[in-house]
């Protein structure tokens, strides 16, 4: 990669307005757009609520796609921490929209309309397990709180998920962990789509990643149950 690409796409980057929508090119336009909806909710869900991801299969759009954030500070981290990362075996060029597109104007105002209604309603209690949840989408390996407690098994270098989601794939784990160091690789099990096992070079790195994705939520029903596995 060219030593200027960082350096330009930053000065790219920096002349347009931040907003609540990001910009992404540079996608591998061979994956099915349903398929990459799904990978790319995987990969940056991890920084905050999104509100709609526009992925289109059209000649103008290949290659292409717009995620929505509810908050703009999710937006601006998932910009930062994942330029240039290897999506499909291509780099992300990532910047924010220069200005929202009439689906994701739409999109953006229905949802805050109905984030206004709820407000109204919501009781005290309710608020605070919202704002737990919230804490426990972003991996924050200095203050995360994991949203699930699950008994464990002695340290090991392979961890054990469970409750993972039917559509799980290889791609999105790997997307998931490989932002950890000492990552290795991900194994799924035959027949089974609920788990799988995630190898690391050590017991030290494989339990940064259990303790900053415990509870992750692949799909909004499905919190993934991290564990050691048993040696």
């Amino acid at each position: 990669m060219p030593p200027c690409f960082h350096m330009c796409l930053k000065d790219a980057v920096m002349d347009i307005r931040p907003n609540h929508t990001i910009y992404i090119n540079n996608i591998n336009d061979k994956v099915k757009k349903e398929e990459l909806k799904r990978s790319l909710y995987a990969l940056f869900s991890q920084f905050g609520q999104i509100v709609e991801i526009v992925a289109m299969k059209t000649m103008k759009m290949r290659g292409q796609a717009f995620v929505v954030f509810k908050e703009l500070a999710a937006a601006t981290n998932a910009l930062r921490q994942l330029q240039g990362f290897p999506f499909y075996n291509k780099p992300m060029r990532i910047q924010y929209a220069k200005t929202d597109s009439e689906v994701i104007t739409k999109v953006k105002g229905a949802h805050g309309d109905r984030d206004k209604k709820k407000d109204k309603k919501k009781k005290p209690q309710d608020a605070a397990v919202a704002l737990a949840r919230k804490t426990a989408m972003v991996p924050s390996i200095a203050a995360h709180i994991p949203a699930v407690q699950v008994p464990d098994n002695p340290p090991n270098y392979i961890l054990f998920l469970s409750n993972l989601p039917e559509e799980t794939n290889e791609m999105m784990l790997s997307m998931l962990f490989n932002q950890f160091p000492g990552f290795k690789e991900v194994r799924l099990v035959p027949g089974k789509h609920d788990i799988a096992f995630v190898e690391f070079e050590g017991e030290m790195q494989a339990g940064v990643a259990k303790d900053a994705l415990q509870g992750f939520r692949i799909t909004a029903t499905c919190a993934m149950k991290i564990t050691f596995a048993k040696k």
